[in-house]
């Protein structure tokens, strides 16, 4: 798990799939723009506790976003006291590059793989996370 982690979470990684998006991007500005049109509207204490960053950070970097035009804030139906991230139509369509740019590098990435075997490696991948999300039985 530790070098799957090292190798996805390598800047050079990040840098290489936003040059062949296209987007001219701050790479620390990645991550939570990809989080925020994934599970959007989010509040920034949620989104850095799945960034494992301090609040604070994530709040700069959501404000960054939001001038770039890429992020909207708008208060929470849930809690008026809270202010959600959500992509714009902008940062939609980068996200939708960067998904683009992704599959064209696994293509190349996984072309030496059997069908069964990119099968097998989706389905557990899934497996793994839905494990990892739902923690330990305590009981």
């Amino acid at each position: 798990m530790i070098e799957i982690v090292s190798v996805m979470n390598a800047p050079e990684r990040d840098a290489g799939l936003l040059a062949k998006a296209g987007l001219s991007l701050e790479r620390a500005l990645f991550p939570p723009l990809v989080l925020i049109a994934r599970l959007g509207p989010i509040g920034v204490v949620e989104l850095a506790n799945r960034l494992g960053r301090d609040y604070t950070t994530v709040s700069r970097q959501v404000a960054r976003l939001q001038a770039l035009d890429l992020v909207e804030r708008r208060p929470s139906l849930a809690d008026k006291r809270v202010h959600e991230a959500v992509a714009t139509p902008r940062g939609q369509a980068a996200c939708d590059s960067l998904d683009r740019a992704r599959e064209e590098m696994a293509v190349v990435l996984f072309a030496d793989w059997s069908r069964k075997d990119f099968d097998d490696l989706v389905r557990l991948m899934r497996r793994l996370a839905s494990t990892l999300a739902a923690g330990p039985d305590d009981s």
